[in-house]
């Protein structure tokens, strides 16, 4: 059984960093017909993010704030000798006893959008873990700090932070369904985001009109099944994360808010600056 704290730990963890483990909210689905598009590539030129770009976020429980977050696009890097960028998750907050620390990084490729390097770094409790992945796409392997190597299932592999990027570059169309076979592990395959309609909403950062979406991944555990969660991104092309609610077995309402933005620096790069990115 699951003690309140470890909830709370856990709720603030899923909130932040992916709402993909959350199942469907019922009748959440656009009246609208749907349009079913698999492994959709990225659609926006130029596309909505950049370096220098960050999103600062606060999470409630109830009526209580648990927590904090932030998004960031730092730097475009090289990475195996292609330039990528390198975005970051922060996470902090919870209670007393079931504080939580994370930071997960990605350096995705300015190209492709799919990852080349995953990193790790959480601290919940006593809960340690440090790894990092290195991907290589054209190989579909991986290596990890430790030594350890393996295969990926797609050539063109997304991580937990990249993947939120990704879905910002899709045309995000009431009533589409898109299926996406990419997430890096396997079982975790096909990701379905639903496009499910538009609304206006209010978020400490100001007023935005969204477009609403529900991402549904396989998973284990907890949050499995029975949860319900929708993430609003902004109905622009900004597209920003801005708000996310769900309601999850045993915890309740919790949300996820958009409290300020600074807009990043569109990248001028590509192939034939490679060189530059060294």
């Amino acid at each position: 059984m699951y003690s309140y704290n470890i909830l709370i730990r856990t709720a603030l963890v899923l909130c932040i960093l992916l709402p993909f483990g959350l199942g469907p909210a019922e009748g959440a689905l656009h009246a609208q017909a749907a349009r079913n598009i698999i492994d959709p590539r990225p659609s926006m030129n130029p596309l909505p993010f950049g370096p220098g770009e960050r999103a600062e976020y606060q999470v409630r429980l109830g009526g209580l704030t648990v927590g904090s977050g932030a998004m960031e696009v730092l730097s475009v890097l090289p990475v195996n000798g292609r330039p990528a960028y390198h975005a970051r998750m922060r996470i902090s907050g919870g209670l007393p006893l079931a504080r939580v620390n994370d930071v997960f990084e990605s350096w995705f490729d300015v190209d492709g959008l799919f990852s080349r390097r995953f990193k790790q770094d959480q601290h919940e409790l006593n809960f340690r873990r440090n790894r990092t992945y290195d991907f290589f796409p054209e190989q579909r392997t991986f290596r990890r700090e430790n030594g350890e190597v393996g295969t990926i299932p797609t050539n063109r592999p997304l991580d937990d932070v990249s993947f939120l990027y990704y879905v910002r570059t899709l045309p995000l169309r009431p009533g589409d369904v898109y299926e996406v076979p990419r997430y890096f592990k396997e079982d975790g395959n096909p990701v379905i985001i639903r496009v499910l309609r538009r609304e206006t909403v209010r978020v400490p950062a100001g007023t935005f009109n969204t477009v609403v979406i529900q991402p549904i991944i396989k998973t284990d555990g907890l949050f499995g099944e029975g949860g319900q969660a929708e993430v609003y991104f902004t109905d622009d092309s900004r597209r920003l994360l801005v708000q996310m609610r769900s309601r999850v077995p045993l915890i309740g309402s919790l949300t996820l808010h958009l409290r300020s933005f600074r807009a990043g620096e569109a990248y001028a790069g590509g192939p034939s600056q490679e060189g530059r990115a060294r």
